[in-house]
């Protein structure tokens, strides 16, 4: 069969009206209206008095852009990614970009600049980074009186003007775009530098010059032929056998892979381009060390999807500190994970000399240098984590993590000594060929860093807490581990009632565990398809939890969750991140076999296929 949304679902959510109601909101002439005509509605900002950064610009004679960023406030503004896409697209001069977030409490989603309804707005960018967002982004539309489904915005009529264009993005979005695909008109998938700034000539030329006799359709289209990295789903058909996608079908000379865009160096790494104290990150300067890595972990999406790994110059990370406000001192580093031990030596010579502290989200325990053990005594960081990931050694070489026990405890005394309190320590659950006694192993690892850093405490007086992270592994597309079954709700289970019986009577020692329940619906959707998106709507419309919603549409969630095979069509293959296949299939096979695989060298490693071009 071949799945297609055509038909309308009519479903309601409490207090709100259903989806008939759509078509009595009513809709901007946005087709042929020249941009002058935007109309402030009265409504004023509600974060902006405590931001400092942010971009206003009067709204005439410029293109209105919806930076949507489907959850709360406080945890999109610790999005770098959202703050460089507003950055770039205010930088253009008839652009005028202003950020919606999800309202706490089903209320209208007004823009933060200048509290302006969101259907105010002709384009709206989605940025979309995590599959948990999904259902955000489609209650914020119902909340705004907007139609989710596309095929039903592209019903345009004289008696219907021409609707808000939706286009999505984020990282979320080109590891598996499907999903989302029923509701949104096109995709910008890869990285936003290096597109962005076409696209929205290209909306210009749209929205204010007018294109005669040329419709949405075939102005999208055009798009996907000519600017990379453009995916437009109503050009593709899913076709399946039963429950399996067998055939994707491409219409009207579309491209059959859309290739993702890919940002080369920078003179200026990335950095926060928006602070508020509203925010988990208030006091923090952010910074980018690079994108991708080169660790070549299996189960890590970002890993694959960002390849080539790029390490930004230590110059052009220092050029971004040029750009922090003297009121914050303290620096936020972000990719610590896969930079050069060299590299951080200097930034860590540079923030000593501007009496910079640090902050960090985790550490390599093979990557600490003289320098940097300087550094993080002289920030006086009480909080840090290291993750092994991996319960035992084995299973660190299934994963191709490269790290040992010995690095793990090396790290935890180098982080104890320089004045951590609070040491976190992640682990995954569920991993492929995982048994009891590497679970075993990872309580004894648990407490051999115990004994170490109970070591330094008693010297200082205060024994320092660990926190033990555990969540279920989740099969994520473009890694050679979305050939892998999800370990399950039961055997998850009774893994943490092993881990939770193993810890109990543990003093300074706090566990916490991600639900398997929510592990197996992340891995539903992680490896999702179209056929998805009549659950999450009507989760967006209903109070009832997604079990209960797969079953009211008969659809099997496990279907999503099984292993692979080799040569299966996957619904993500759509796009084109010059992985191979094959070499995604022999990566799997090595993990099984307990086999490690060398870090990424561009320079000279074709193995992958992404540097072959």
């Amino acid at each position: 069969m071949i799945y297609s949304w055509s038909t309308r679902l009519l479903i309601k959510l409490p207090e709100l009206q259903p989806l008939a109601f759509y078509s009595k909101v009513p809709r901007m002439g946005i087709a042929s209206s020249k941009l002058s005509s935007y109309k402030n509605t009265g409504n004023m900002p509600l974060k902006r008095s405590s931001e400092s950064g942010a971009i206003l610009k009067k709204w005439t004679g410029k293109l209105p852009v919806a930076l949507v960023y489907p959850n709360v406030y406080q945890v999109g503004m610790s999005n770098l990614g959202m703050q460089h896409v507003y950055a770039l697209a205010n930088a253009h001069p008839d652009i005028v970009c202003e950020r919606v977030f999800l309202p706490e409490d089903a209320q209208t989603p007004l823009s933060v600049e200048s509290g302006r309804h969101l259907l105010d707005f002709p384009v709206f960018l989605c940025a979309v980074s995590f599959e948990q967002d999904y259902v955000n982004l489609l209650r914020l539309f119902r909340w705004a009186g907007i139609e989710p489904l596309a095929t039903e915005r592209r019903n345009v009529s004289p008696q219907r003007p021409e609707t808000p264009l939706i286009i999505g993005g984020g990282v979320a979005t080109f590891i598996n775009p499907e999903p989302l695909a029923p509701f949104v008109d096109l995709f910008l998938l890869g990285e936003s530098e290096p597109v962005l700034p076409t696209l929205l000539n290209c909306l210009l030329q749209r929205f204010n010059e007018g294109v005669p006799g040329v419709n949405r359709d075939q102005w999208l289209l055009d798009l996907a032929v000519s600017v990379p990295g453009c995916y437009v789903p109503h050009l593709y058909d899913m076709v399946y056998d039963q429950s399996r996608l067998v055939e994707i079908r491409i219409r009207d000379g579309a491209p059959a892979r859309v290739k993702k865009a890919v940002l080369g160096s920078v003179d200026q790494s990335g950095h926060s381009q928006l602070l508020t104290p509203d925010t988990e990150f208030g006091d923090l300067y952010l910074t980018e060390l690079g994108r991708g890595c080169s660790r070549g972990c299996r189960f890590c999406a970002a890993g694959f999807v960002y390849r080539p790994p790029r390490l930004w110059s230590a110059e052009s990370i220092m050029a971004a500190f040029d750009e922090k406000p003297t009121s914050i001192s303290r620096v936020g580093l972000l990719g610590m994970e896969m930079a050069k031990p060299e590299d951080l030596a200097k930034v860590a010579r540079h923030l000593l000399d501007a009496s910079c502290s640090l902050s960090f989200s985790s550490l390599r325990a093979d990557a600490i240098t003289p320098e940097l053990i300087d550094l993080l005594q002289a920030s006086k960081i009480k909080t840090s984590a290291i993750a092994p990931d991996g319960a035992s050694e084995r299973l660190r070489k299934v994963i191709n993590k490269g790290i040992t026990a010995e690095d793990v405890l090396l790290a935890a005394n180098i982080l104890v000594s320089g004045g951590v309190t609070n040491l976190k320590l992640y682990f995954m659950i569920g991993l492929p060929t995982e048994t009891e006694e590497d679970l075993a192993e990872l309580v004894s690892l648990v407490m051999m860093v115990q004994e170490k850093v109970n070591e330094i405490g008693r010297a200082r007086g205060h024994l320092p807490m660990i926190s033990l992270s555990i969540n279920p592994f989740v099969p994520k597309a473009w890694t050679p581990f979305q050939f892998c079954a999800f370990a399950g709700v039961g055997p998850l289970k009774k893994k943490i009632k092993f881990l939770k019986k193993a810890f109990s009577g543990c003093h300074n020692l706090k566990l916490g565990v991600e639900k398997p329940e929510n592990a197996f619906f992340q891995a539903v959707l992680a490896r999702g398809d179209r056929r998805l998106a009549e659950v999450l709507l009507a989760m967006a419309e209903f109070s009832r939890n997604w079990r209960q919603q797969f079953k009211d549409h008969d659809i099997d969630p496990e279907e999503y969750t099984r292993q692979r095979t080799r040569d299966e069509l996957f619904p993500w293959d759509i796009i084109d991140h010059g992985i191979h296949r094959e070499y995604l299939w022999e990566e799997y096979e090595r993990g099984l076999g307990g086999k490690q695989t060398a870090a990424c060298q561009t320079e000279i490693c074709r193995r992958c296929g992404v540097c072959n071009d």
